[in-house]
């Protein structure tokens, strides 16, 4: 196989070609090696690579698949990219900031650990904004990553050097994280899966706030298989993360082996109700997926509740999760932090107890709402982004549809309104913009159904296969 051939081959099927001969971990790293060389310069999706480490542990892996008695891991030799927001021993994690520059761990996020054990080499760590706060990767330390469709434009955030590294061959797994849409947002505008599982299904440790239910971690890959794959290794329960909870691990690659939607019930909207305004262009590629689904066998109607309450949801959680993790940055480092970065958290310690107590009631409310929806629907789709990739110079956009808005997150309600809700949620490529920019479709699921959405995911990716696959920028190197 060639070098690009490699780097394009999903996890699901590296250990296939493992097994047979056809391909060896240190010839697969070696390959997504030279592709981080000729396309990363161009891009900057990872921020600190692990050249000589991910070499001598592939070269170990590719020992060991000659020596009898021992069963490989199922991500056994397998490449994988962490966000520089998670630790990794003896690498490297700056969490974007200037604080972190030349911070280096003496162990592993749990995460991180799984990954390991299964057998995946890690191969250095992908930028983020600082903190994760936003959805446009940029920081102090690293500067911006640049979306592999157009590199005037930003990849999203504040997973973005993750889903950059996908889309380009730099590995067929990323970890990721995502509070308000930090794995879907850079999915959709990379041309990426990214999915959000319901907060505790991957356990998320070391975090300040043990019992917070916002922010996930989890998986990014090309295909919704090898989410799969990759979540069966870092589902479960572990006593470190107190919301995490039991689950049968295997049936997630099972959900996509046997795909289908037939006779599912879908609701389909473009906005959430009228949340926020969405790009015209986007709204209709989007909805060109309820053909599909109905091709497939579902019932789509256009239905959705109201979740006219996000926006005060988001100012009272997200706030005072700003002031719990970074309040005590803002003497020594204010001048050298995001300024969006700064703003969220000075909007949190201007919070009332009153106010902070009615966020909490509102998302409850939304809860009530949003489950007696979904109890007669299987499935809520819509689009990931109301607006397809901006200016990688431009922090956010600041109005959408020529309506202004108030503040640098609510440009991403579309997954914001679906993560408060706690439902999981997929964004899948369904198509691109009249210029060649992917578009991503959000797959929401009931309480705790992750083989739900990753079987109708799957029937999906099968049906639609959204064309080039390959951003311009690879052929180009």
């Amino acid at each position: 196989m060639s070098d690009r051939d490699l780097c394009f081959t999903p996890a699901t099927e590296l250990q296939r070609l493992y097994r047979t001969g056809k391909a060896s971990p240190l010839e697969v790293m070696q390959a997504v090696l030279a592709r981080v060389d000729a396309v990363n310069p161009k891009l900057n999706a990872i921020v600190t690579l692990a050249r000589e480490s991910a070499l001598r542990e592939a070269k170990a892996a590719t020992a060991a698949l000659k020596r009898k008695g021992r069963k490989p891991g199922p991500l056994h030799g397998v490449p994988v990219t962490i966000k520089d927001l998670t630790q990794t021993k003896d690498i490297r994690t700056t969490w974007g900031s200037k604080v972190f520059e030349d911070h280096v761990p003496t162990e592993d996020s749990l995460i991180v650990e799984r990954l390991k054990a299964a057998g995946a080499i890690v191969l250095g760590k992908t930028n983020t904004p600082e903190f994760g706060a936003g959805g446009n990767t940029f920081n102090a330390v690293f500067g911006a990553t640049r979306n592999p469709w157009n590199p005037a434009l930003t990849c999203g955030g504040s997973s973005g050097g993750a889903a950059v590294a996908l889309a380009t061959g730099m590995g067929p797994l990323a970890q990721g994280s995502d509070t308000g849409g930090s794995l879907r947002t850079p999915a959709a505008f990379c041309g990426v899966v990214g999915f959000r599982t319901s907060p505790g299904l991957v356990p998320y440790y070391p975090k300040l706030i043990g019992w917070d239910s916002i922010g996930v971690t989890g998986p990014m890959a090309r295909t919704v298989a090898d989410v799969a794959l990759m979540l069966s290794v870092v589902a479960g329960p572990d006593d470190r993360a107190p919301i995490s909870y039991d689950v049968d691990t295997s049936a997630f690659p099972r959900a996509v082996r046997s795909p289908s939607v037939k006779g599912w019930r879908v609701a389909w909207t473009p906005d959430l109700s009228g949340l926020i305004p969405v790009d015209a262009e986007v709204a209709a590629v989007a909805e060109g997926a309820t053909r599909v689904f109905r091709s497939l066998g579902a019932k789509v109607e256009s239905a959705c509740c109201d979740f006219s309450e996000v926006n005060d949801i988001v100012l009272g959680t997200r706030g005072v999760s700003m002031v719990a993790n970074h309040a005590d940055k803002l003497p020594r480092w204010k001048s050298q932090m995001q300024k969006g970065l700064v703003w969220n958290i000075e909007q949190g310690l201007r919070l009332s107890p009153e106010e902070i107590g009615r966020a909490d009631a509102l998302r409850t409310t939304l809860w009530q709402r949003v489950r007696a929806f979904m109890e007669t629907r299987d499935l809520l789709i819509l689009p990931t982004v109301a607006v397809p990739p901006f200016s990688v110079d431009l922090p956010y956009p600041t109005e959408i549809n020529g309506k202004p808005l108030d503040n640098y997150t609510q440009w991403f309600f579309l997954t914001y309104g679906i993560t408060v809700t706690g439902l999981p949620a997929m964004s899948v490529p369904c198509g691109f913009t009249r210029s060649g920019l992917p578009v991503g479709l959000q797959i929401v699921g009931r309480r705790r159904q992750e083989a739900m959405v990753l079987r109708a995911a799957a029937a999906f990716e099968a049906a639609a296969p959204w064309g080039r696959k390959i951003p311009p920028i690879v052929t180009e190197a």
